[in-house]
């Protein structure tokens, strides 16, 4: 029953509508209990969540209604104390959402990974870099024409902290968008000097305090692509749980080791986290069996599954986390969120 009572509204934020990493170490947190969506050889059984604050439901009394479980869960991940619950980095993470291929949820990914993190007290800047402004759309800031955005960092003409925008509602989040000029930005650079170092540039200069960066990607391996792969220090590529959800992944592995090797040696693949299951299909058990088998603890323990209330969020200019918190697609993401997190946390540790 999902949503039903998670939309309700929390005084001073827009929650609530009638319509409804190889990273720094690849176990899950100590106080994991299990996730949603699936692991090897699910089967579609019993569904737990992922994390302290959310797995709490499981020690629930077994006669607690459903709808004030979803309530309670609703309210651990909107947090509307504030309090800082997900521990933030020894230094700043500037994280690239990167795969060529389209519709695996690469600004999904990153708009609900950076609402989930900023409402329990990380300083996150989102950089959309994709000229079809979705993940602008998804956090509600301006994105028409003549905006000011990234295209005015790329080209020298304004700075990150100039074009960036304050996402209303959540106070640790903000957002520098992609406006229709953006487009033609891969026309305009390829006369320039070092044109790969653009964002890079834009990114060494901002000397706001941050926690996080997360760079939207578009859907290509073009110059776009290039300048965050060159502007960060770990790649995050969301596999879809589908039949050619690999198809194009190692072309972007082979792009991703020549900007190691010529342009930012600093680069890794530090997470993939796996999108769109659906436990219903024998399919998606096994394409996850083989990107596990594969890539090992790079992949996030926790799943996305395929939820309404991720796809109808966008719509009314919210991530799916404030649509509708008490959701599975919203208590996955926060699940993946938090091993983000707490990997960034264990790896400061280790250094």
């Amino acid at each position: 029953m999902e949503g039903a009572v998670g939309r309700a509204s929390v005084t001073g934020q827009r929650y609530g509508h009638s319509s409804g990493g190889v990273g720094g170490g690849g176990q899950p947190p100590s106080g994991a209990q299990g996730r949603v969506g699936a692991g090897p050889g699910h089967t579609g059984g019993q569904e737990t969540t992922y994390g302290d604050d959310v797995s709490r439901e499981t020690v629930a009394p077994e006669d607690e209604p459903p709808l004030a479980r979803e309530a309670r869960r609703a309210m651990n991940i909107l947090n509307p104390a504030g309090d800082a619950t997900l521990p933030r980095p020894p230094k700043r993470r500037v994280v690239c959402i990167a795969n060529q291929k389209g519709g695996v949820g690469k600004t999904t990914t990153a708009v609900n990974l950076a609402v989930s993190l900023a409402l329990h007290g990380n300083r996150v800047l989102v950089v959309d870099l994709d000229p079809q402004g979705n993940a602008s759309t998804g956090l509600g800031v301006e994105h028409r024409a003549g905006t000011p955005s990234v295209y005015e960092c790329l080209l020298d003409e304004g700075t990150l902290e100039e074009v960036s925008q304050n996402v209303e509602g959540i106070p640790n989040l903000r957002c520098a968008p992609a406006t229709i000029d953006l487009a033609g930005a891969e026309v305009e650079l390829v006369s320039i000097v070092a044109r790969e170092n653009r964002l890079s540039r834009a990114i060494e200069a901002h000397t706001g305090e941050l926690d996080y960066m997360f760079i939207d990607c578009p859907p290509s391996l073009g110059l776009l692509t290039v300048n965050a792969l060159v502007a960060a220090e770990e790649v995050l590529i969301p596999i879809q749980c589908e039949y050619y959800a690999l198809e194009g992944l190692g072309q972007l592995l082979r792009n991703i080791e020549l900007v190691k090797s010529h342009l930012n040696p600093r680069l890794r693949v530090s997470t993939m986290l796996l999108t769109m299951y659906d436990r219903r299909t024998k399919l998606a058990d096994q394409v996850e069996q083989q990107v596990r088998s594969h890539f090992g603890d790079v992949v996030l323990e926790t799943v996305i599954p395929r939820s309404v209330r991720v796809s109808e969020a966008p719509s009314y200019g919210e991530s799916v986390i404030t649509y509708d918190p008490g959701s599975r697609g919203a208590v996955s993401y926060f699940g993946a969120a938090q091993e983000i997190a707490n990997r960034g946390a264990e790896a400061g540790e280790a250094r």
